[in-house]
């Protein structure tokens, strides 16, 4: 496949794959939980996200093949390591584009009341998730275009909607009160961190990125930075704002501030951010599926390249209708934890990894101070995020663990 992907394209991959649904969600839910504190939850767990960063950024660097996780696990502890690292991956990106899926949906039927709920919402799930698989069969050029137009859509409105609500409500802007138990913290640990992940996306599709070892990690960092700060300003304009409890809490803020218009405008930018989140999700993900089966722990139909496009058409068609099937039977909050919990599982098989990989090209198995520390903090914050997880969501998890394995060794008996 050609190398179509440069920084600009990776940049575009790292947004969009934060920022999905969360920043329609969390901030109604931040605000009813935190309330004059959330805004500065975002650049703390923003901080603990950089630290989770900065070792995958490290791996990636040593690599520019396409795969991602399964690249880096694979090549450290074997080929089965690897697949489950990719497994991990491939269902956090499975469960994160569902849900996303399902607020396009809500956002969706609640901007036309009219429409009936129990049609309108799968209908629309089906069409925009064809629409999606569709585009991105046709080529990365293509998709990278449609993915710049999204990010502008959704960026624009957002924050004029936020400076709006701090221009007409900021000087009744509350003070932060104080920092919140750890109780309360640990109980919403999994969904604001919810808001962060994505950005690994742009790990997989690295054999078509023009000089990964250099592109991807800068992308990670910068890309990761930024949006934290989109985040903080977006929560602030909501505290400003105190909308009523909503379903659709951003829509509410957006009524608030400029009325049908602001509704509207809201809607448009969260109708394009699901939209891009989801795009850049089936434009990555379906690459890792490629390369697994490139390394022979996947079926070699999901390999198999498109001789018009140059696109891994098969894995691309196969996680879309995979998606489009949890869409269809899960609600948000539900595989948002599941998609987080399964991040973390393959953040720590990443960190794992890296020692090994040094240790193999002859260097030393821990780097310098500042990465070595980062390394501990961030396996130290997978632990306690996992801790937090209930049973049920174990129960999910280790069942998908158990399906990819039975594909796993489909694969190597043939």
């Amino acid at each position: 496949m050609r190398r179509s992907i440069g920084p600009f394209g990776a940049a575009l991959i790292v947004f969009n794959g934060i920022m999905g649904a969360g920043i329609f969600m969390l901030p109604g839910l931040v605000h009813g939980e935190f309330g004059a504190f959330g805004p500065y939850l975002y650049p703390l767990f923003g901080l603990v996200m950089l630290v989770m960063l900065l070792p995958l950024a490290a791996a990636a660097a040593r690599f520019d093949v396409s795969g991602g996780p399964v690249a880096y696990v694979g090549t450290a502890f074997g080929p089965f390591a690897g697949f489950q690292a990719g497994w991990l991956f491939a269902l956090a990106k499975l469960t994160a584009l569902a849900a996303n899926a399902n607020v396009f949906a809500t956002y969706l039927t609640g901007f036309f009341p009219a429409l009936n709920a129990d049609i309108a919402e799968p209908l629309s799930i089906l069409l925009l998730i064809g629409v999606l698989t569709a585009a991105n069969v046709v080529g990365v050029k293509q998709s990278l275009r449609l993915l710049g137009a999204v990010s502008a859509l959704k960026l624009l409105p957002l924050a004029a909607l936020a400076l709006g609500a701090l221009w007409m409500f900021g000087p009744a802007l509350p003070a932060p009160g104080p920092i919140p138990p750890l109780s309360k913290l640990e109980a919403s640990a999994l969904i604001l961190l919810y808001a962060f992940v994505g950005f690994e996306n742009a790990l997989v599709p690295a054999g078509e990125t023009r000089d990964a070892r250099r592109t991807i990690p800068r992308a990670l960092v910068l890309t990761l930075l930024l949006t934290t700060g989109f985040y903080m300003l977006i929560q602030f304009g909501f505290l400003a704002a105190d909308p009523a409890p909503s379903d659709a809490p951003m829509m509410a803020m957006g009524a608030k501030v400029a009325g049908p218009l602001g509704a509207g405008l809201v809607t448009v930018a969260a109708l394009a951010s699901l939209a891009g989140n989801l795009h850049g999700n089936i434009l990555a993900t379906p690459r890792l599926l490629y390369a697994m089966s490139e390394r022979g722990v996947l079926p070699g139909w999901f390999g198999r390249v498109n001789a018009r496009f140059q696109t891994p058409a098969n894995a691309i068609i196969a996680f879309s209708g995979l998606a489009l099937l949890m869409a269809l039977t899960g609600s948000f909050v539900w595989l948002a934890v599941l998609g987080t919990i399964a991040r973390l599982f393959l953040f720590l098989l990443v960190y794992a990894s890296l020692p090994k990989l040094r240790a193999d090209a002859g260097e030393r198995a821990l780097p310098g101070p500042g990465l070595s520390a980062a390394l501990a903090l961030a396996t130290g914050l997978c632990i306690w995020a996992i801790a937090q997880t209930q049973a049920d969501a174990w129960a999910m998890l280790l069942g998908c663990a158990a399906v990819g394995t039975l594909l796993y060794a489909a694969a190597k008996r043939r």
